[in-house]
């Protein structure tokens, strides 16, 4: 298999200590810890060994030992495919739904200082919402509670976008 001309390992290399520099009032010691572990992730920093064949002896050149962290695309990309194949296993027959609750933009920067109470309090809300609106019976499509909700506070692009998804039931098929 080739390697892809540029990987995010890559970019943290390159531009990782900048990144570091200019954003370290908000950083907290575990994403530096995630952005040292992918920028060390198959590389001699980590060691490597010799794969031989079993069958003829032929050996490899180096391979480099993996970061193994849970947040290394590298390394988690056949356990995250593992993770969504077992889900797709568990979903019922039916049509989801997919709802996004979102911070106001002006209270962005205010989630960075205060995850816990502003993270909590975007739960609480989108989950009061969805009862709400479950229980309304005007609502043509009622949302059948429960769902599953997440956390999506990394969007498509950079910009800070403190958001939670949830993805209710539907009562129709």
């Amino acid at each position: 298999m080739s390697r892809p001309p540029l990987e995010v390992a890559d970019l943290i290399r390159r531009a990782g200590a900048a990144f570091i520099e200019r954003n370290g009032q908000w950083l907290s010691w575990k994403h530096i810890k995630v952005l040292l572990a992918i920028a060390r992730c198959r590389t001699a920093a980590l060691g490597g060994h010799l794969d031989q064949c079993t069958r003829c002896g032929h050996r490899a050149t180096i391979s480099y030992n993996s970061c193994r962290n849970r947040h290394c695309p590298k390394c988690q990309t056949a356990a995250r495919e593992r993770w969504i194949a077992a889900r797709q296993r568990e979903l019922l027959p039916t049509r989801y739904v997919h709802v996004v609750f979102t911070l106001p933009s002006q209270l962005a920067a205010l989630s960075l200082q205060n995850k816990k109470v502003i993270y909590d309090l975007l739960f609480r809300a989108s989950a009061e919402t969805l009862l709400e609106v479950a229980r309304d019976p005007l609502v043509s499509s009622p949302c059948c509670i429960p769902g599953v909700k997440s956390l999506d506070s990394i969007p498509m692009s950079i910009a800070l976008f403190p958001a939670v998804g949830c993805r209710p039931i539907t009562p129709t098929g």
